[in-house]
């Protein structure tokens, strides 16, 4: 077992807050989110789920595997060939790349009911871009919405209204700051599951309601009543109804998980694990819909680049050939029955929620951020990224799981032992992790 010490990664860091507002590009990634003063933060190389940080210190990935995007795992060969051939062969140019049209006709295949598709780079622009489509085309303003949505405008402005708007909604503490006010009143929350609630919001704002932008599902299975119920509502007030299938596409089949159960929206948006660590961000739907997108300015200069759409192509192509689903699920589902059985044998207080290809370890304590921290301190010590978290991917074989359930055996004895004891605290090496949004200095 390693010494928890402070390494180049971890003092990297905290230079990179004094210049980079915020330390980096995405919340999800900063070192707070799992340990503050001793989390790697950065790597030299990433294989499969292994990763090597700045002193070529060896981890195994257990934890948000690049935030649910690599499903094939880290640095795919097949994916890196045709990556490095479309660079090879100039990833930018004054035309257009083929690509775009095979994979537009390949995401319309996958999904029958859609007929049109536009492209992006990053999940919250695509969503934003999917919004100012229903926007264009309603030309109605408002939007009703569940769910985890992104950064942009059109979304934060929820908590212009409340501050807690979206606390319950995966971020708490998002501010709106920089929102402009005139947006106050234009976005409204409901929660997954309350139907009620929903119909009462939709009864006082469908003649000004563009849109119901909502998850399919994140950490449960979803309900597909209410989403049945919320569909025809949507369809009875000829409000566009778009799916957010970022987070929950390419987790139970190939595409986005609505088709399992045939409740077809009018627009789709997926990312993430569509470029397995390529950037690219795809949005289909219904072309009486999808062309009001005409109506308005929607355009970029890197939509266009190549290798996000040829890493796209190979991707579908070996989710396919390899049952990458199937694969991933029962790997999860394995490592999710393994860790309740720990659980039970070393008296550690837990849950597992999520599907079996997204983990959420449910650390049912007073403080299960103290716990969280704790385990992530301790697993990073035998050698593993770990969090509550683990987005599992084909990379993720029996052999590294069952090293990683050995170690989890370790930590969890280790933490029931000093919580009977009353030493929870005396465990922990540095500061509590965060939960959500908050400013760094």
């Amino acid at each position: 077992m390693k010494k928890l010490q402070q390494g180049s990664g971890a003092k990297l860091w905290q230079k990179a807050k004094k210049i980079i507002p915020g330390g980096n590009q995405l919340l999800s990634k900063r070192a707070e989110m799992f340990l503050p003063e001793f989390w790697p933060a950065y790597y030299k190389k990433a294989k499969g789920c292994e990763i090597w940080d700045l002193d070529n210190n060896h981890y195994y990935d257990l934890s948000i595997m690049g935030i649910g995007s690599c499903v094939l795992g880290y640095s795919h060969p097949e994916i890196n060939d045709v990556v490095i051939d479309a660079i090879h062969n100039g990833s930018m140019s004054s035309l257009n790349c083929y690509e775009e049209v095979d994979l537009a006709e390949k995401l319309i295949q996958l999904h029958p009911w859609s007929d049109s598709v536009r492209f992006a780079r990053t999940g919250g622009e695509s969503c934003a871009i999917a919004v100012r489509i229903a926007r264009s085309y309603t030309k109605k303003e408002k939007i009703i919405f569940c769910g985890y949505h992104g950064w942009h405008d059109w979304y934060l402005a929820t908590n212009l209204k409340d501050d807690k708007n979206l606390d319950e909604q995966l971020l708490p503490g998002l501010a709106p700051d920089g929102v402009p006010k005139s947006l106050t009143g234009t976005v409204i929350p409901f929660k997954n599951g309350d139907i009620t609630t929903f119909k009462k919001i939709l009864a006082e704002n469908k003649n000004e309601c563009a849109s119901v932008v909502m998850e399919v599902f994140r950490n449960s299975a979803p309900d597909i009543e209410f989403l049945k119920e919320i569909k025809q509502l949507c369809k009875q007030e000829k409000i566009v109804l778009i799916y957010d299938e970022i987070s929950s596409g390419f987790r139970l089949n190939v595409g986005a998980s609505h088709l399992l159960w045939d409740i077809n929206p009018d627009i789709c948006v997926l990312g993430k694990a569509l470029g397995n660590g390529h950037p690219i961000g795809a949005i289909i739907g219904k072309r009486k819909i999808m062309d009001a997108a005409q109506s308005s300015f929607i355009s970029s200069t890197y939509w266009t680049e190549r290798v996000g759409f040829a890493a796209a192509l190979t991707t579908l192509d070996i989710f396919e050939r390899d049952n990458v689903i199937i694969k991933v699920n029962k790997t999860g589902a394995y490592i999710k029955e393994n860790l309740l059985k720990l659980a039970t044998n070393t008296e550690f207080n837990l849950d597992v929620l999520g599907i079996d290809s997204a983990l959420v370890l449910d650390f049912q304590y007073k403080n299960p951020l103290l716990v969280k921290t704790i385990f992530t301190q301790e697993m990073l010590k035998r050698g593993f990224l770990a969090s509550n978290v683990i987005y599992v991917s084909i990379a993720h074989t029996v052999k590294i799981v069952d090293l990683y359930l050995s170690a989890v055996k370790e930590v969890f004895t280790l933490i029931s032992h000093a919580d009977k004891s009353n030493q929870l605290q005396r465990l922990l090496e540095g500061p509590i992790c965060h939960s959500g949004f908050s400013r760094l200095n």
